[in-house]
């Protein structure tokens, strides 16, 4: 087993979490989502992202809106609903134990 692979999947099931963190702080179009999510060394690619963030739309955690570009195309910007909120809340919450429990089984391990 490859530790790309491993690593690739570990931020995959975070990624829905990372995404709405990032626009729960403000409307983002995808570009922003994408710098964002690579300064926080969240290695993604667009193909990744767009298929993601259709699926939180359809879930009705995101909303969108078109907005006029002064440098190309309109941009589709990206904001969170009441449910994402509540969402990301119960994420937080889930993250926080996942992370603890994990914190608490790998605290002895092997040197």
């Amino acid at each position: 087993m490859k530790i790309e692979n491993a690593t690739a999947q570990m931020r995959k099931g975070v990624l829905e979490y990372c995404i709405l963190s990032l626009i729960c702080n403000k409307d983002l179009y995808t570009s922003e989502i994408l710098v964002s999510l690579k300064k926080g060394k969240m290695l993604v690619v667009e193909g990744t992202v767009y298929p993601l963030l259709s699926r939180l739309k359809n879930a009705k955690l995101l909303t969108y809106r078109w907005e006029e570009s002064s440098s190309g195309p309109p941009r589709k910007y990206y904001s969170i609903t009441p449910e994402g909120k509540t969402f990301l809340i119960d994420l937080e919450s889930a993250w926080k134990e996942l992370n603890k429990a994990v914190y608490i089984i790998t605290k002895s391990k092997i040197k």
